[in-house]
């Protein structure tokens, strides 16, 4: 009788400790995955989830948007007045959320991959706006806004038609140009009824 009840406090003890080492196995995988966790990842997982957003951005303006797509180094959202913002990864200071939110983008496959999406650029996507000739308003680092169309869209920067908010790109609206790098620009709003892909994905 001692000798099983020797045996059985073995088997408890073994178990334990398998159950322990497993657990401290899980919380090492976990702390891995979580390390190579990117901000693209976490906002892909929102943007997945549609998730309302306040997004904080490096020119010091804030937008209450809701999350709609995730480029290779951009992410796009509508706007409560329906526009499309579209910010480099890189301009984003800070992403403002609930709880429930912050957690789930963190989980593990919560955003199939789209490998379509990850190879689109912010130059890529500002080019397709200059194809369809779409009239943006668009913030830079230095705070200033600028209202006009992306005549040409280049490796790292960008031709712009300064024009009135609204009015259409014709010679006698265009109040001058302007040459920006592209790590210039903080956000670009494409407003509601643009015609733009963007539109279509929002």
């Amino acid at each position: 009788m001692r000798w099983d009840n020797f045996f059985q406090d073995l088997e408890d003890q073994l178990s334990a400790e398998w159950e322990a080492e497993r657990a401290a196995l899980d919380s090492e995988t976990e702390r891995l995955r979580i390390a190579r966790l990117g901000l693209r990842d976490r906002i892909a997982a929102l943007a997945a989830d549609g998730a309302s957003v306040r997004l904080e951005l490096s020119d010091g303006t804030v937008h209450e948007t809701r999350l709609d797509a995730v480029g290779a180094d951009w992410a796009a959202a509508r706007r409560g007045d329906g526009s499309i913002l579209l910010a480099p990864l890189a301009a984003i200071v800070s992403v403002s959320l609930s709880g429930v939110s912050v957690v789930a983008s963190a989980r593990e496959g919560t955003a199939q991959p789209d490998r379509l999406a990850e190879r689109v650029t912010f130059g890529f996507a500002l080019r397709d706006l200059a194809r369809r000739r779409v009239a943006v308003t668009m913030g830079t680092t230095h705070g200033r806004n600028l209202s006009g169309t992306f005549d040409r869209v280049a490796a790292d920067h960008a031709d712009v038609a300064l024009h009135d908010h609204g009015a259409p790109r014709r010679e006698a609206e265009v109040r001058g140009y302007r040459i920006i790098p592209l790590d210039a620009v903080v956000w670009v709003r494409v407003d509601v009824g643009e015609d733009t892909a963007l539109a279509g994905r929002a």
